[in-house]
């Protein structure tokens, strides 16, 4: 597909497809993903037609990646991004300018957003939720950058994981984070309770643990990231704290428990970031953790690349959410609270 002079590429369900100026393209099977409708700059997708307006503009100034860019960013990564997003009301943080220009949080759907966008109505707030990737091009088109999501889904009132957020006071304090998901990964493990880890996308780590559905609530979940998290100030006091004052946690990593919240939100896997190198929240794989890893690293330049060559770190998550042995772990907890209030 041409727009502007510009080729866009179009990978899905490993066919890659590329359309140059033509009014339509008859596909067969399910193949048919995306087509240029010429005099408009406007894409066909799944049926659903999206304007891609002002290709040229400049996202990433300093990155030379152009809203175009983008949207075949997202296009590329939408089938490792779109699982994260499906049934989640969105926040997104819209960039309509660029990332050197104002910025602004959006939670309701705008009123002028076409009629394949699903939303959700939830405590007056109609969000949206993106479903498919016509409406992930759409919100490209429309600056959006980061999107953050609730973890649960619009299904439940139950958390689907529970998420550790590693967060140092400054990029230069990383190797903080680097140091508490090691520890955290250890103590996971001796518990035999899987997890996978991911870039914040900013200064930070984040540590998933994958639960089966509408199973555990916010208060179960709680006991555990609120143990977890004193256990890491307990054996690093220098290093991490819990403490809830910026001014008070001098240069140590704030392990924030709270945040996993009903109504908070994080960072999606795979989304972008709106800063200036055009990083993304990144998922790893657990052995890439270490001392010199750089979060700097990993940008919408060469996502969709490192994921060809090394595949998604992610692959297995949901298919773990079963296989959890978490019930074990919350029991232990429990019963330990009960005992130490035993007189």
């Amino acid at each position: 597909m041409q727009i502007k002079g510009k080729r866009l590429y179009l990978q899905w369900n490993g066919t890659v497809s590329s359309f140059y100026g033509l009014h339509f393209v008859n596909l067969t099977k399910g193949d048919l993903i995306m087509v240029l409708l010429k005099e408009r700059n406007r894409v066909l997708i799944e049926g659903h037609e999206v304007d891609i307006t002002h290709p040229d503009k400049m996202y990433y100034p300093k990155k030379k990646i152009t809203k175009l860019s983008y949207i075949q960013y997202l296009i590329d990564v939408s089938a490792y991004l779109l699982p994260f997003l499906k049934d989640r009301v969105l926040t997104a943080i819209r960039y309509p300018r660029g990332v050197e220009g104002e910025s602004f949080y959006q939670k309701s759907c705008p009123e002028y957003a076409p009629d394949f966008i699903k939303t959700y109505l939830h405590e007056d707030i109609e969000y949206i939720v993106v479903s498919d990737l016509a409406t992930l091009v759409w919100l490209g088109n429309q600056g959006a950058l980061d999107l953050h999501i609730p973890f649960n889904s619009i299904n439940s009132s139950y958390p689907s994981e529970i998420v550790f957020d590693l967060d140092p006071p400054r990029r230069e304090d990383f190797i903080l984070a680097v140091e508490a998901a090691i520890i955290l990964k250890d103590i996971l493990d001796r518990l035999e309770i899987p997890s996978f880890i991911k870039t914040s996308g900013n200064k930070g780590l984040q540590v998933y643990i994958p639960l089966p559905e509408a199973t555990y609530t916010y208060e179960d979940t709680r006991k555990f990231t609120e143990f977890i998290a004193n256990y890491l100030v307990k054996i690093e006091p220098k290093w991490f704290t819990i403490e809830r004052i910026k001014k008070n946690r001098g240069n140590r990593l704030y392990v924030d428990y709270l945040q996993h919240a009903a109504g908070k939100t994080l960072i999606a896997p795979y989304s972008a970031r709106g800063n200036e190198e055009a990083s993304v929240a990144t998922p790893l794989f657990w052995h890439e953790v270490t001392r010199s890893l750089k979060p700097s690293a990993f940008t919408i330049d060469n996502l969709p690349e490192r994921i060809r060559r090394m595949g998604c770190p992610f692959a297995d998550f949901f298919n773990t959410k079963t296989s959890q042995s978490f019930d074990r772990v919350l029991e232990g907890l429990i019963l330990s609270s009960q005992t130490s209030k035993t007189p």
